[in-house]
């Protein structure tokens, strides 16, 4: 409770800024000492980076301090707290003046413990602390122990076994093979220009809801008319598209800028269970807004606020229409950036896929009104405003309740809660498309908008929509035709259904994929065989899709099952470890991780030692845990990647000759 009353007392402190790496302020040992009566002591010592004070723990609560609590109080209890070292007490102007109590270069806080009789376990704590570096404050940061307790009181260190996350074995640069790679290529290229062109469609649906496509004759016939002549019109109003395009690519710029550290915050999206099911709830707002339940709109003062600027200079004011704009329109245009913030922030996703997104969108956006100012006479073509934009309103509202189901499958995956399994979904999905198959032909209809008149374009869509519900019903089945592979990747995998699958996650679409390393090494040197690795995700979308699209095809499934050990490792699994399994792992860069979950564990041996820390990555290394040949990503062609592991199964095969 006391961390949490320091980082909110030091929010309160001018001009405080707080050290982004408590890891390069101080490194710390946690071993046991023995006191002068036998009394075991967790001595904690401090090696402290030049020009960081480490704050005493004689500090009051009310005051950056540092502690050491311990958590396994049914085990033993603290009989006292001490620290040694060169304290030194000086008074503090960025505290306000406060006397403080530090240490620089050493420190050393000694926890003398009492084991209840007959105990046994795991006795965990930690050390809680703060430094101060001129105006630079570190922490509240915590730094865990573990210990071992016997019977007799004793306690030993718990093997934390951090070495064995990072392979020395491995080579990046120099694989027996060099085929595979996972940098910049034209697949990637290809991705982005993809998402580039979904964000694209993404925004021209948007150009159809009522929030935006009346503006368009207003818009360009404002610049057209108040103009002194045509070239100036013209030239404001690609202007005015222009800064459509810049505000919506400005979104995405604040994720460049993300902490150090924290790069896998982008990917952490489509894992976080609470940010799932935020956006499961955010979505299903969208749908029954789009239903006319009720309005989403932002604060009226801030679109009020950008729309009395719109007037102040030229330049500036397009730049205010144009925000104008983009606010106003929020409440159409809304749910399908937020699809695409999804989207772009998958499991494989980065900042610049964002960037690739939120472009794409804004400049469909802006197109109709550059284009519309250079061919005015167009503008007599478009089809007036009417009730079919309420219509398309609520297709968005169907489209929108879909997927946010596919939020909540997320969260329930992680959790492993069984509530939305395969079958279930695929249920869901059936009467989500039932439902608008029926409003498109009319059949049902909403109060505000009166009985809609069907036209050919509602037939036409009725028709795909309907098809499309036909195409779903297999997926209800306990039969190879459940296995849908247009949509692979967003229902539930095949592994997670009510008809059950076996104890390892990943059955039903490779029948000797197994989920534990160390066991995938041990069969690979007991079968002579390469070990193929697949760091995944419950929630990574492209891990499906080569689960159900590229490991059943035959030249694929053979080689797989006949010549690899196939380990799945689920990066974000968020079940514990065992407390025995547990600990603090400095990494390479030298920042220091918990790990406490499976996914804790499997996502730092990919990163540790692969670099890429998106899914799906694939890897191929021998039973000894030598890299055959570059790892590769998501790879959709299945020739492509029986290709890659033929290179890989010869390259084991040249040096099991060796």
């Amino acid at each position: 409770m006391h961390r949490r009353l320091l980082s909110i007392g030091l929010l309160l402190l001018p001009g405080v800024m707080h050290a982004q790496d408590t890891s390069k302020v101080a490194h710390w040992s946690i071993s046991v000492i023995s006191g002068t009566d036998g009394t075991p002591v967790i001595s904690a010592r401090a090696s402290i980076a030049k020009g960081w004070q480490l704050f005493s723990v004689t500090m009051p609560d009310s005051l950056p301090n540092s502690r050491m609590t311990l958590d396994s109080s049914s085990l033993a209890t603290v009989l006292n707290l001490t620290e040694s070292g060169a304290l030194q007490k000086n008074k503090n102007a960025l505290l306000g003046n406060a006397p403080v109590a530090y240490f620089e270069d050493n420190a050393v806080f000694n926890l003398t413990i009492q084991p209840r009789p007959g105990a046994h376990g795991i006795v965990k704590g930690k050390v809680l602390f703060m430094a101060i570096k001129g105006d630079e404050v570190a922490g509240p940061d915590s730094i865990p122990f573990k210990f071992s307790i016997d019977p007799a009181g004793h306690l030993t260190a718990v093997s934390a076994q951090s070495g064995s996350l990072r392979i020395t074995s491995i080579d990046l640069a120099h694989p027996v093979n060099s085929c595979g790679g996972t940098g910049l290529d034209s697949g990637q290229h290809k991705g982005l220009f993809t998402i580039f062109l979904i964000g694209m469609l993404g925004g021209f649906v948007a150009l159809l809801t009522p929030c935006v496509f009346p503006m368009i004759p207003l818009t360009v016939s404002f610049f057209t008319k108040r103009a002194k002549d045509r070239r100036s019109g013209i030239g404001s109003a690609v202007t005015y598209g222009f800064f459509i395009f810049l505000i919506y690519v400005l979104l995405s710029v604040p994720f460049y800028f993300l902490p150090s550290g924290q790069e896998s915050f982008l990917n952490n999206i489509s894992t976080n269970i609470y940010l799932n099911l935020v956006f499961f709830t955010v979505f299903v707002l969208f749908a029954l807004s789009f239903f006319g339940l009720f309005e989403i709109t932002l604060p009226s003062s801030i679109a009020n606020k950008a729309d009395a600027r719109s007037s102040v200079g030229s330049l500036a004011g397009i730049f205010f229409m144009a925000l104008t704009l983009a606010l106003v329109s929020f409440s159409c245009t809304g749910p399908i950036l937020g699809t695409l913030l999804v989207g772009a922030l998958n499991t494989e996703g980065s900042a610049l896929q964002l960037t690739m997104a939120m472009g794409g969108f804004g400049l469909a956006l802006a197109l109709p009104f550059a284009i519309f100012a250079l061919f005015p006479s167009w503008l007599n073509a478009l089809p007036k405003s009417g009730g079919w934009l309420t219509s398309v309103k609520i297709v968005l509202g169907f489209v929108e309740l879909a997927l946010a189901l596919k939020f909540f499958s997320n969260a329930d995956l992680v959790e492993h809660w069984g509530i939305l399994k395969r079958e279930v979904f695929f249920a869901l999905w059936i009467v989500i498309g039932i439902a608008l198959t029926l409003y498109l032909l009319g059949v049902i209809h909403f109060k505000h908008e009166g009985k809609p008149r069907v036209g050919w374009v509602r037939i036409g869509l009725a028709i795909v929509t309907g098809a499309f519900v036909i195409y779903l019903l297999p997926g209800l089945t306990n039969t190879p035709m459940a296995n849908r592979a247009l949509i692979s990747g967003f229902p539930p995998p095949l592994s997670y259904s009510i008809y059950g699958s076996g104890s390892e996650k990943g059955k039903g679409v490779a029948p000797n994929v197994i989920n534990d390393y160390d066991r995938a090494l041990a069969l690979g040197r007991a079968q002579h065989k390469p070990v193929l690795l697949d760091f995944t995700g419950w929630a990574c979308v492209n891990c499906r899709k080569t689960e159900e699209n590229v490991w059943p095809q035959p030249e694929v499934k053979t080689l797989i099952e006949k010549d690899f050990i196939l380990v799945s490792l689920y990066v974000d699994d968020r079940k514990p470890l065992p407390d025995e399994q547990q600990f603090t792992y400095q990494t390479k860069g030298g920042g220091v991780k918990s790990i406490v979950t499976i996914g804790d564990k499997f996502a730092t041996l990919q990163s540790e030692n692969f670099v890429v820390a998106s899914q799906p990555l694939y890897v191929l290394i021998s039973p000894d845990q030598q890299l055959l040949n570059k790892p590769i990503g998501y790879t959709p062609s299945s020739s492509d990647y029986a290709a890659w592991l033929r290179c890989g199964l010869e390259a084991f095969q040249r040096t099991a000759q060796r």
